[in-house]
């Protein structure tokens, strides 16, 4: 399949050229999906893995995917999903696409049952669903605290099926999808009218050079959590991404909104941010500070207060009877507790370790713990000697996920350059300012799906002429890879990193002060200098440390967005605090924050939010919008609205059909 050219570039360097229809970064959720659907179009498709295939970071996503499948409570449906999504994101999200999300999820995850997962069950014998933060009804569809997994295991064996069916059709298993695992793309390839021609990179244990010559690309790799000194990320997301997007002349959207998870592992110090699921406290689990108390009822903001119980009493009730009764405010969206756990530290009332006790061991028998949080148990008694069934667990936030990301058409996740798509974490709007937990998941397969369609829809569009990836594009992009090997005398890239995580966790974290931010910049200035001159001994084949060079352009690139943005939007909304400006403003909720690369130079420009459909805002009471929106937006809407009724649910597809879901 694969050609050598060593006439195209300067450096006379042999490249292996692989010709595709669709070339999906990522092998994540968003990916796999992305192109099960391109190959499901006829679409010959490529799967770039970073990682060895089926690690990708998907895997620790724990408590389930969000989809209102009204499973456990008959009274969930699309347009509750929609509420709750809307208010975790303060209504800065984009609209279309959680409606989408909301509509769609149920579908995505009954496909999911259809290609194999095993989900948990019901007495009644349906997919079983759990509460989150965020959430009115129980509505994480869940596999144990292992769903992730289970996810990515199943659109692996969906893909190993698709590859069974090309090997007895074409007797070749790799005719129409093949994964390259562990591949580097370092830069995406235009043609001379800028639309996308391909994908350029490495192997990582030979430093061989590939060209993917596709053109459709489908952005589908994560977040940018390696940016920062405490995260629950994997070594992945390093904003790679982010990063191609910006450098092939896309843009990026309100990169401010980094979401900082409450609940990581802080001890011990390797391990320190590990993820502890959001299902404790789905499950029952409860915050405690070092008095013993339970200081989220301290907490409650007066947006939410309605919905959320404000004694220890009726936050327990609520378990077992949550018609009569508020939620526990350890159940408040993630940027809300985050926030109150920091305060609590920072009030001297944290833990030994700093963080707070999260205890499910006072509240749940054992066998319920290890039945219903199996890795959880295993994850803090092998790593920090914890047995959850018996004792609390020290947490504390830690950077978790980007809500920024790819500006991207909601409908056929397409980005502003043709032929370039993106899907999951790496793209903005879903979201708005915070993610409700488990909104992840169903996104990852609601608009895998839809990046896929929308690459075959383009590719139908060409009529069958493919762009030529451009020479000098070609040239430019391996140049920038070889230059580390070409310096004697640089820096080592691990030292630059680990000062970009330590300045990026001290001064743009989860609490930002306007010179703070100003330093962080200035920093940054002095790091893209530094990053310019690091230097890599050895030769390309197992070489980390020129991984690790080429991972630290996307990181600076995305840490100088998030710096950036942040200090712009003065205002405090989810997953972006500014200590000098602690409310929200109606006025900047509806502005998005674009951010493009022009050379070397980020600018950023202020781009009004999609507005609203009238009867989409017409789910909501006036009230609760008067607390987000302006008088001008409400404009129309004069009377309460009415509830959400169960939607009519559409006949299941023949593979759906079961009473399973």
């Amino acid at each position: 399949m694969s050609t050598s050219d060593s006439a195209s570039t300067s450096a006379s360097t042999e490249i292996e050229r692989y010709p595709y229809d669709v070339v999906v970064i990522g092998a994540g959720g968003s990916g796999l999906r992305a192109a099960i659907e391109a190959r499901a179009r006829g679409l010959r498709t490529a799967i770039i893995s970073k990682s060895l295939f089926g690690k990708a970071h998907t895997v620790m996503a724990e408590g389930g995917a969000a989809a209102a499948m009204g499973n456990v409570n008959p009274n969930d449906n699309w347009m509750v999903h929609f509420r709750d999504t809307m208010r975790g994101g303060k209504f800065l999200n984009n609209p279309r696409m959680a409606e989408l999300h909301a509509k769609e999820a149920p579908d995505r995850v009954w496909e999911l049952e259809a290609y194999g997962a095993i989900f948990d069950r019901t007495p009644e014998g349906k997919i079983s669903q759990r509460n989150f933060g965020g959430h009115e009804y129980p509505r994480l569809a869940h596999v144990g605290d292992r769903t992730g997994l289970e996810m990515i295991r199943t659109l692996q064996q969906q893909v190993v099926a698709l590859q069974q069916a090309d090997s007895y059709e074409f007797d070749d298993p790799e005719a129409r999808i093949k994964v390259f695992a562990e591949t580097t793309i370092t830069r995406l390839v235009k043609d001379e009218s800028g639309r996308i021609a391909g994908a350029f990179g490495y192997v990582r244990d030979t430093g061989r050079f590939v060209l993917f010559e596709a053109p459709a690309v489908v952005l589908a790799t994560g977040g940018i959590g390696r940016t920062f000194k405490v995260t629950s990320n994997s070594w992945e997301y390093s904003g790679d991404g982010h990063a191609l997007a910006l450098l092939a002349g896309a843009s990026l959207m309100n990169m401010e909104f980094v979401q900082f998870h409450p609940t990581g592992m802080v001890w011990p110090p390797s391990v320190r941010g590990l993820l502890v699921t959001e299902s404790v406290r789905g499950d029952g689990g409860v915050l405690r500070n070092s008095e013993g108390k339970r200081f989220m009822f301290n907490y409650v903001p007066d947006v939410f207060r309605a919905q959320y119980a404000e004694t220890e009493e009726e936050a327990d009730r609520w378990y077992t009877d949550p018609d009569h009764n508020r939620r526990p405010p350890e159940l408040l969206p993630r940027d809300e507790v985050a926030r109150s756990i920091n305060a609590e530290v920072k009030a001297g009332r944290g833990t030994p370790h700093g963080g707070v006790f999260l205890d499910i061991a006072s509240r749940r028998p054992a066998e319920y713990i290890l039945k219903r949080l199996p890795s959880m148990y295993h994850q803090f008694k092998e790593l920090a000697d914890v047995d959850i069934t018996k004792e609390p667990m020290e947490i504390g936030p830690t950077c978790h996920y980007v809500m920024g990301g790819v500006e991207v058409d909601p409908d056929t996740a397409a980005a502003s350059v043709p032929g370039l798509f993106a899907a999951g974490e790496v793209s903005g709007g879903m979201h708005g300012s915070n993610r409700l937990g488990g909104n992840s998941l169903s996104d990852l397969l609601v608009f895998g799906k839809r990046a896929g369609d929308g690459a075959a829809d383009y590719l139908e569009s060409l009529g069958g002429a493919k762009p030529a990836v451009s020479a000098a594009d070609l040239d430019a992009a391996v140049a920038e890879a070889l230059a580390p090997f070409s310096r004697t005398d640089g820096e080592n890239p691990y030292t630059v990193h680990s000062e970009l995580q330590q300045t990026m966790h001290d001064l743009v974290g989860i609490i930002r002060r306007e010179q703070e931010v100003r330093d962080a910049l200035a920093a940054l200035e002095k790091f893209k200098e530094r990053a310019a001159n690091v230097a890599v001994p050895g030769e390309r084949a197992y070489n980390p440390g020129w991984h690790y060079a080429q991972d630290l352009r996307n990181m600076l690139l995305v840490a100088e967005c998030v710096a950036m943005a942040a200090l712009e939007r003065t205002e405090s909304r989810g997953g972006h605090t500014r200590e000098d400006h602690p409310a929200m403003d109606p006025e900047w909720r509806k502005v998005n924050l674009i951010l493009t690369l022009d050379g070397d130079k980020i600018d950023m420009v202020h781009q009004p939010l999609p507005a609203m459909r009238q009867d989409l805002l017409e789910l909501f009471d006036v009230s609760e919008l008067k607390k987000y929106m302006t008088a001008e937006e409400l404009t129309g809407l004069t009377a309460p609205a009415a509830p959400a009724a169960p939607a009519a649910s559409a006949a299941p597809a023949a593979s759906e059909s079961k009473e399973g879901h």
